[in-house]
C-alpha cells in the first residue's frame, strides 16, 4: 500500500493510543465567548472578512466539463455565476447586470454561448464582456469594455472550483494558500470523481455550530450512539495543524487489526475518515471509498446553510452501484441530522444566558485550532 510519511505517522499514533488509552491533547482548555455565536456585529465581521476575503469551494469540475457550461451560487450573499470559457478556463463573475443590477442568470445550471439579462436584454459573453444591448443609441458613447460583468478570482485545483467572493485587483497566491493541504487533496484525485448528489440544508443555528460538528470526535459516542459510534474509535482522533487548515483523522474501529500486519501492508484510506478543514468554511470529508465536500455559510445570526457535494470514484451506472451509493447517502444524512438537531437546541438555549463561554476541551483540538485561525483573520493577522 502507498501511504505518505504523514499517514504512517498518524497510524502509529493511533495504534499507540489504543495501547495506552491516551488521545490527542492540546496544551490547555480554551474558553470561547458565547457572544461569538450571538452578536450580530460579530457575524457581520465574519461575513465581511471570512466570506469575502478568502477562497471558498463552490463546486466540482464535473459540473462544468464543457465550454459554455455554467452554474450559479447564491448562498454567500454575493450572487455568483461560474462558467467555463471556449478556451477552457473557469471564470467567476458577480451575477449582477451592469445596467440596472438585475440578476443576469437565474437558472441553477445550464449551457449557453452568451448570457442575457432578463430585464433589458443586455448580453454578456462567457468571458463576462458586454456584447451588446437593445437600442444602443440611447446610451450614447457608453464604453462597453468598462461595463462587463465584474470578475471574481476563481481557481480550478484538485478537481474543485474555488472562488473568492469579492473582486481583487491583486493576484491571490492561491497555491501557497492551499499548499499545507496539497498532499491530502492531491492524493484524493477528486478530478476523476463524479458528483452523485448535491444538496443544501437550511438550519436554525449559527454557522459555527454546524462547523464545529466536524472539528472533534468527542461527541461521536453520545450524539451518534446508534449510528456512527460503533464504526470509530471513541475520541482517539489525530489532529494535524496545517495552519490555517486542519487535518482531522478519525480512526475506524478495525484499525486495531493493523497491529498484526506488517507496516508495508497498512492501508491508511481503509482505516480512517479524514475531515480536512479548509479555512474558513469547507471540509473535505474523505471516507474509505468516496468523498463529501461540505460548505457551511451563515444566512443570519442564528441561521445557516449547509451545502454538500457527494463525490464517487466513477458514475453509478448499475442498479447495484446506485443502491450502494444511495445507502451511503442515507447514512450520512441521518448522522448529520443528529448533529443539526443538537445544534438547533444549542441555538435555542442562547437566550437563557446560562453560558458566558463555551469550554473547548484539550482533546477538542479542531475547535481550538479553528478558533485561533478565525481570531487571527478577524484581527487582520491572517490573509490570503
Amino acid at each position: 500500500m502507498t501511504n505518505s510519511a504523514a499517514e504512517l505517522n498518524i497510524i502509529k499514533t493511533v495504534l499507540g493510543y489504543t495501547e495506552s488509552g491516551n488521545t490527542h491533547m492540546e496544551p490547555g482548555v480554551m474558553l470561547n465567548p458565547v457572544s461569538h455565536y450571538t452578536d450580530p456585529l460579530r457575524l457581520q465581521q465574519e461575513i465581511d472578512t471570512l466570506f469575502r476575503n478568502f477562497p471558498i469551494i463552490v463546486g466540482h469540475v464535473g459540473q462544468i466539463t464543457e465550454p459554455g457550461q455554467f452554474f450559479t451560487h447564491n448562498d454567500t450573499g454575493v450572487p455568483m455565476l461560474i462558467t467555463r470559457t471556449q478556451t477552457g478556463e473557469v471564470n467567476a463573475f458577480i451575477n449582477v447586470c451592469r445596467h440596472r443590477g438585475a440578476r443576469v442568470v437565474n437558472e441553477p445550471c445550464g449551457k449557453a454561448n452568451t448570457f442575457s439579462c432578463p430585464y433589458h436584454n443586455w448580453t454578456y459573453g462567457l468571458d463576462g464582456a458586454l456584447r451588446g444591448m437593445p437600442q444602443p443609441v440611447g446610451f450614447g458613447d457608453l464604453d462597453k469594455s468598462a461595463h462587463g460583468l465584474v470578475q471574481l478570482p476563481a481557481y480550478e485545483q484538485d478537481g474543485l472550483i474555488w472562488v473568492r467572493p469579492s473582486p481583487s485587483e491583486e493576484d491571490i497566491d492561491f497555491q501557497s494558500w492551499l499548499a499545507p493541504m496539497a498532499e491530502q487533496l492531491n492524493a484524493l484525485k477528486l478530478e476523476t470523481h463524479s458528483v452523485y448528489r448535491e444538496w443544501s440544508i437550511h438550519r436554525d443555528m449559527n454557522w459555527r455550530l454546524a462547523l464545529e460538528g466536524f472539528q472533534e470526535s468527542y461527541h461521536f459516542c453520545s450524539a451518534h450512539k446508534n449510528t456512527a459510534c460503533s464504526s470509530y474509535l471513541d475520541n482517539q482522533s489525530v489532529f494535524v495543524s496545517h495552519y490555517p487548515h486542519v487535518r482531522h483523522a478519525v480512526p475506524l474501529a478495525h484499525i486495531t487489526q493493523l497491529k498484526d500486519q506488517e507496516e508495508k501492508d497498512w492501508d491508511y484510506r481503509a482505516n480512517f475518515m479524514d475531515q480536512n478543514y479548509l479555512f474558513p468554511c469547507n471540509f473535505i470529508q474523505a471516507m474509505t471509498d468516496h468523498v463529501y465536500v461540505h460548505t457551511i455559510i451563515p444566512t443570519g445570526p442564528g441561521t445557516c446553510v449547509f451545502k454538500c457535494l457527494m463525490l464517487i470514484p466513477e458514475p453509478a451506472k448499475t442498479d447495484k452501484a446506485k443502491k450502494y451509493w444511495e445507502a451511503n447517502y442515507n447514512v450520512v444524512r441521518t448522522v448529520f441530522d443528529e448533529d443539526f438537531v443538537i445544534g438547533e437546541g444549542i441555538q435555542q438555549g442562547f437566550s437563557t444566558g446560562v453560558n458566558t463561554n463555551f469550554t473547548f476541551g484539550r482533546y477538542e483540538a479542531g475547535l481550538q485550532l479553528g478558533q485561533k485561525a478565525m481570531d487571527d483573520a478577524l484581527a487582520g493577522h491572517l490573509v490570503v
